[in-house]
């Protein structure tokens, strides 16, 4: 167990109990209560209503181990070395479950974690049907960065999209009933505030929905038409282009890719009743008057801006996540602009329950989001992102500062988006004169955050080592079996 020294004790909120629902690939556009009318998220809507909305906030990484790592660590995942979804969390660091671990705070997780595998290492001893990376080894094929590799079954899952069911829904549904039946039956004994973490996998592919759900969405005009959708219209750049090709993406058509644009809209409605079910127990336990809520996602999804699908780019829709939070002694009804990320989580987890925390932890990246519910602001701060994985043959970085979103690529051009005056990132700035100072101060204090170009020599040679230990890149390929997500646990 890691042995950590504790300092001084958070005194500015109450001690509450934490319901932390987080779910997976939700983009924040297709939510309600950020402004997509014809979605229905009811339950997240209304959570929005009696809680704060954070209209910026991001992943620490579009990919869902390493934006994992960064949310219970609350450092970046290159810190620590969680390149791609095959280097997974396994305790290596401290995370808020080990740190509540040690101080007596109750931490239950049901659902999806997405860590190394079950170990109670990691801080989070009492995991309930876990989803951790498969066999605790995950995705290897996303270690190889080579250009001329398509990996198709991502082309594979927007064609089969549709209604039906799958393992994914059941485990959903699974992890829906035992975070209510906690609630009303376990949570309402413990003497100290605790912490239950719901990891729901929906909206994550397989883009396979309920027909009740699917049944919402049939008609084509009221979808939001995506993001430079057309052909013609789609952005080029050297890495952007060379992940679409890498997805096997370039040719969907206009029916394909809105018939799975309904079956994620229909996805997202199905998680928002789940969550409903979590959310009803809660209530009905009588622990609402003490429990604080947060809610958000892993990364987003493109849905077809850009000619892009799915996450691995620093467009809005794969970086930018929902997160919304809630809790009795907080404003209603609120939307907050300050720019905040996955590793706010760490100290506001720790806040919220009482825990006591050390100045080293004081000195992580992230700030409380309860600190900006309750009024501070910060319309120049900063939020950082990463990539080293799938689809991407050079590492990229994302500084986001106040409206301006400078993205990095080593070796390649960058790109600039003036997000207040561009939400939809078609204006790229880079190369217009008039912004070269801006660019240049956004590239110098990215350098200050991280070392890019020592970034990437570090991550190849970790992806060359795991590969190595497979047989080499050659002889895994020769026998790799194509799966695009990790299996549910024997329920």
């Amino acid at each position: 167990m890691h042995n950590y020294r504790m300092e001084c004790k958070i005194q500015s909120m109450e001690p509450m109990n934490l319901l932390f629902i987080f779910s997976d690939q939700h983009s924040k556009r297709v939510t309600g209560c950020y402004g997509n009318s014809y979605v229905k998220t009811p339950n997240l809507d209304r959570l929005a209503e009696n809680g704060v909305r954070f209209n910026n906030a991001y992943c620490n990484s579009p990919l869902c181990v390493p934006s994992r790592a960064s949310m219970v660590t609350g450092n970046y995942a290159s810190r620590n070395g969680y390149w791609d979804n095959a280097h997974a969390f396994a305790g290596e660091c401290a995370s808020w479950g080990s740190i509540l671990h040690e101080q007596g705070f109750p931490v239950t997780t049901i659902g999806k974690l997405h860590f190394k595998n079950n170990s109670p290492d990691t801080g989070f001893v009492d995991q309930r049907i876990p989803l951790n990376i498969k066999d605790g080894i995950g995705d290897v094929y996303g270690a190889i960065r080579d250009k001329n590799i398509t990996r198709y079954q991502f082309r594979d899952a927007i064609y089969q999209a549709g209604a039906g069911n799958s393992d994914y829904i059941t485990y959903d549904c699974n992890i829906a009933q035992r975070a209510a039946d906690y609630l009303k039956n376990e949570a309402v004994k413990h003497k100290k505030p605790f912490v239950l973490f719901v990891g729901f996998v929906a909206p994550h592919f397989p883009l396979i929905a309920p027909q009740e759900f699917f049944d919402m969405y049939k008609d084509d005009a009221s979808i939001r038409e995506p993001i430079q959708f057309e052909k013609s219209l789609w952005p080029h750049h050297p890495v952007i282009d060379d992940y679409r090709r890498y997805c096997g993406t370039e040719n969907i058509d206009r029916e394909t890719a809105f018939k799975a644009i309904k079956a994620y809209y229909a996805l997202c409605s199905f998680m928002d009743a789940q969550m409903g079910i979590v959310l009803n127990a809660l209530k009905e336990s009588g622990l609402s008057k003490n429990t604080r809520i947060i809610y958000s996602s892993d990364h987003g999804d493109t849905m077809g801006d850009h000619g892009l699908y799915f996450k691995s780019t620093m467009y809005d829709g794969s970086v930018g996540i929902p997160m919304i939070i809630s809790g009795p002694d907080l404003p209603k009804g609120k939307t907050v602009d300050t720019n905040v990320s996955l590793v706010d989580i760490f100290p506001s987890v720790l806040e919220c329950v009482g825990a006591q925390i050390s100045e080293d932890n004081r000195k992580l990246p992230g700030k409380s989001l309860w600190r900006f519910a309750q009024g501070e602001e910060d319309q120049q701060r900063e939020v950082f992102s990463e990539y080293y994985s799938q689809g991407i043959y050079t590492a990229m970085f994302m500084l986001k500062k106040g409206n301006y979103k400078y993205v990095h690529y080593v070796g390649e051009r960058p790109q600039l988006f003036n997000l207040e005056e561009d939400p939809d990132e078609i204006n790229d700035l880079a190369e217009n004169q008039a912004y070269a100072d801006i660019c240049k101060e956004l590239e110098l204090r990215l350098y200050e955050i991280a070392d890019v170009e020592e970034l990437e020599v570090q991550s190849k040679k970790a992806q060359k080592k795991l590969l190595d230990a497979h047989g080499g890149e050659k002889e895994f390929l020769k026998n790799f079996k194509p799966a695009l997500f990790s299996p549910i646990p024997k329920l």
